[in-house]
């Protein structure tokens, strides 16, 4: 369960729920995603924020838990707002960039067996076709805000904005 947002003694409907993710690719640009135990579809690593925990530090603890290794997470990619989630309830996901993984890094990855069944390196449109459909969304700008070295903003799927990074 992620931590939810709002105003002190604010009704359960009007708080939002956190989650962060990283992005990792290979040497040859392709995307690292994994196969949970606990629903279907593809993910991409990372999971939800606990209560008084940043966005960023979810994201490095998640990354630790699920892949087994520490590992260096950088800016932030992609936020998107959706009004409802998979749960029924307002949230907001986090992409940050991990970066391209060495063979070493990749080989020394090993998957909670309770929480994860499997990962693969697929290309972005193999991506679009295994995550779960939220985050096939997102994935196409994370990967445009890699290449172009911005950070995209999105609310349900619809571009709102972007701030290129500083020259």
């Amino acid at each position: 369960m992620g931590v939810e947002i709002g105003n002190v003694g604010a009704a359960p409907d009007q708080r939002k729920r956190l989650a962060a993710g990283a992005l990792f690719r290979n040497d040859r640009g392709e995307v690292l995603i994994v196969k949970p135990t606990y629903r279907d579809g593809w993910l991409i690593p990372g999971g939800a924020v606990e209560a008084r925990e940043s966005p960023f530090a979810a994201c490095v603890r998640e990354i630790h838990e699920e892949l087994g290794i520490e590992l260096r997470i950088g800016r932030l990619l992609c936020i998107e707002y959706q009004s409802v989630g998979g749960f029924g309830d307002e949230n907001v996901q986090f992409i940050f960039d991990g970066g391209v993984l060495t063979a070493t890094e990749v080989a020394d990855i090993h998957l909670p067996p309770n929480e994860l069944a499997a990962s693969l390196f697929v290309t972005e449109v193999e991506a679009v076709k295994l995550l779960v459909p939220r985050l096939a969304r997102r994935l196409p700008f994370a990967l445009e805000a890699v290449r172009t070295g911005g950070t995209i903003y999105l609310e349900d799927g619809r571009l709102i904005g972007a701030a290129t990074a500083s020259t």
